[in-house]
């Protein structure tokens, strides 16, 4: 009987009680909450739109590709939309020399954390998105070791061999939502990067409980400030998800903490485990990780770490159908020996992806103290950010912004701070190298089989804080 199989025993359900405690600590601590004690004083930010709040928000969350453009026409290179819960400000900036003051503002001041606080509920006050300061340091150095270049050629078999799988379900001439086989393929990716699970029991208990913590609607996000509304569908059913997705993962650190190969693996938990250990990777010195902090870093490798990539897997596949040019060129670069020049292309048809339909739409800081950006003075509680939506759609940072080109990646890179999918400065997303290399071997693996040829026509929509093909970029794919 394995872990993730929640045996009815006294032990475990002793042990699903005191998990589902921990998981009712955690909603009532990182409820979103105003950052403000009384009302905003808007007067001294830049203009806005003057609709109420909640107008903003559901035009941020929901309408975020038509809303952000349209505010940005109506009132330039600077503007202010004002936000759930308590009209909170959020100053939106998108020229590049913006972009690089706010990545390179003091951490002491910006905090990232308190932007991304909306996520609180579902990734826990010790994730590394949450966490600022000194917390945020020490997290980041646990987990760099297992993105640094060593592991990331060690992973780069695991993702072929996933890759390889997937593809082997496929049927000649088949017609199917590309975005659907990129999740299932990425989520096996990193449940066994993150726990070393290659168990199908087991992974068939993790996938329903990751992707149902995924596919929520923004408006299910804004229920985490309303506690009442969790009692309600399908606000209880998230609720209720995450319960259980709790359960699961904490039963695995539970039987891992047992393992008698522990400093084997290579699996991110289990090398989280022996911190505070004579076996400690670079973190010698430190405290043991509580069973708390190791399901919130967990959470948000499971979550960051496949959505995206998937996402813009999706989106290049669907590109290279529409350009039979391009799907030619690319096939080409698949044939050729991993890590020349057929690599390079492949990477820059998934950074020019990631481009052309941005994943995250903004990146934000929210200040602790007052603090001078673009020459405007702002007070404490402001939260500022560079748009990508608006950084990657500019002309003069990426001419013809509309074609998707990916000459634009080759033997050179975008002028600074035009293309920020991962953010920047020292919050730079943990995951960017893991993410482009899991993309290039995916690209290379399908292209080795398949050709894809996009079926219909697509455009983005807003799932949980993301963007994703609204039809699900479908594709069909002929054996080559």
């Amino acid at each position: 009987m394995t872990a993730l199989q929640h045996p009815d025993t006294p032990d475990v359900l002793d042990a699903d009680a005191e998990v589902d405690r921990l998981t009712e600590r955690r909603f009532a601590a990182t409820r979103p909450r105003s950052l403000h004690r009384g009302r905003p004083d808007y007067a001294a930010l830049p203009p806005g739109p003057r609709w109420p709040s909640l107008l903003q928000t559901i035009g941020l969350l929901r309408f975020r590709h038509r809303f952000v453009p349209a505010v940005h026409r109506r009132y330039g290179e600077v503007f202010t939309v004002r936000l759930l819960p308590g009209g909170q400000p959020l100053v939106i900036f998108t020229r590049p020399e913006h972009a690089r003051e706010i990545f390179a503002g003091d951490p002491e001041v910006f905090h990232a954390g308190k932007g991304n606080a909306v996520l609180g509920p579902i990734m826990g006050e010790h994730s590394l998105l949450l966490q600022d300061s000194v917390e945020h340091k020490r997290a980041r150095k646990l987990l760099m070791p297992a993105f640094n270049g060593q592991a990331l050629r060690g992973y780069a078999a695991l993702v072929q061999e996933v890759a390889a799988a997937e593809v082997a379900t496929w049927r000649d001439g088949e017609e199917f939502r590309s975005l659907d086989r990129m999740n299932r393929l990425t989520l096996d990716v990193i449940l066994r990067v993150v726990f070393g699970v290659t168990d199908e029991a087991r992974l068939a208990a993790l996938r329903p409980r990751v992707n149902r913590t995924v596919e929520i609607s923004p408006a299910i996000l804004l229920g985490w400030s309303i506690p009442r509304l969790q009692r309600l569908p399908p606000w209880r059913g998230t609720v209720d998800n995450q319960r259980e997705l709790d359960r699961l993962i904490h039963a695995e650190i539970r039987e891992r903490r047992a393992a008698s190969d522990l400093a084997e693996r290579t699996d991110v938990l289990s090398r989280l485990l022996q911190v505070g250990t004579d076996d400690t990777d670079g973190a010698e010195g430190e405290t043991p990780l509580s069973d708390e902090e190791l399901r919130d870093q967990l959470v948000t490798l499971l979550l960051a770490g496949h959505e995206t990539t998937a996402t813009a897997l999706a989106w290049a596949f669907f590109e290279l159908g529409r350009h039979p040019e391009l799907l030619a060129r690319a096939r080409a670069a698949a044939e050729e020996e991993p890590g020349g020049e057929g690599d390079a292309f492949l990477d820059a048809v998934l950074k020019e992806s990631m481009r052309l339909h941005p994943v995250i739409p903004m990146v934000v800081r929210t200040l602790v103290r007052p603090a001078t950006v673009a020459g405007r003075d702002f007070p404490a509680g402001t939260t500022v950010g560079p748009s990508i939506l608006l950084a990657h759609a500019r002309e003069e940072n990426h001419p013809d912004p509309e074609r998707f080109d990916p000459e634009r990646f080759l033997g050179q890179n975008p002028p600074a701070n035009t293309w920020i999918p991962f953010g920047g400065g020292v919050r730079r997303c943990i995951g960017a190298g893991f993410s482009l290399m899991e993309g290039v071997v995916v690209l290379r693996e399908v292209l080795r089989t398949y050709d894809v040829a996009a079926r219909g026509d697509d455009e983005p929509k807003v799932r949980n804080i993301t963007s994703v093909p609204r039809r699900g970029a479908r594709v069909r794919v002929v054996r080559r």
